[in-house]
């Protein structure tokens, strides 16, 4: 178990420490993005794919608080907090790193041989749609144990992923650093939200 947790963190600081300027890397990296980018990034499938990220967040959180609260089932309203937990960590880091490595958008680099639909001009490492779905995949699956939950999740956070090469937004390290750090904050929340429940769980004492 340990060493499987630290085999984990080893793939985190990898994907999310890594210099991504390095030209051996770099070129790498380009080439594998050319070959999913396509000359026209127009499908409204991947489009649609890509967006979901936050659709699909949004009603996993928001919709298992509602449901929480309609039902006063304390479980569900430990899950729902466990999953704004999540997707904020996911968020937050994503972010800071973003600021930190400073990052150019494929297509700004390469204007002639990354094509976008609609153009991004912010940081590029890593990527905040693949963060977003991989916390909220990884926060079902911990949350449901069921083979019907996720593996659907992680096939839908995988497409995400997909999508933002497909669409020209991001490198290949940035959706794979952006699983990391998904995977990461909700394994860090889960512990987090553990400790939290278990502070205010703990039987009173009477004199």
């Amino acid at each position: 178990m340990i060493k499987d947790k630290r085999l984990f963190l080893f793939f985190i600081w990898l994907f999310v420490f890594i210099n991504p300027g390095r030209s051996l890397a770099q070129n790498l990296d380009v080439d594998i993005l050319k070959s999913i980018n396509p000359r026209y990034p127009t499908s409204l499938y991947w489009r649609n794919t890509s967006n979901s990220a936050y659709y699909v967040a949004g009603a996993a959180s928001f919709g298992t608080l509602i449901y929480g609260l309609a039902s006063n089932n304390a479980a569900v309203k430990q899950n729902a907090t466990e999953t704004f937990i999540n997707l904020g960590a996911s968020v937050l880091v994503t972010q800071l790193i973003k600021i930190s490595v400073n990052r150019t958008r494929p297509a700004d680099r390469y204007p002639d041989e990354i094509f976008v639909n609609s153009p991004t001009h912010n940081q590029s490492f890593p990527s905040g749609h693949t963060s977003l779905a991989f916390a909220t995949a990884t926060t079902l699956s911990m949350q449901y144990k069921k083979w019907y939950v996720t593996i659907p999740a992680y096939a839908w956070a995988s497409s995400v992923a997909y999508s933002r090469m497909y669409l020209g937004k991001h490198y290949p390290t940035d959706v794979l650093a952006g699983a990391a750090v998904g995977i990461g904050s909700a394994y860090a929340g889960r512990w987090f939200n553990q400790k939290l429940f278990k502070q205010y769980q703990k039987p009173k004492k009477y004199d």
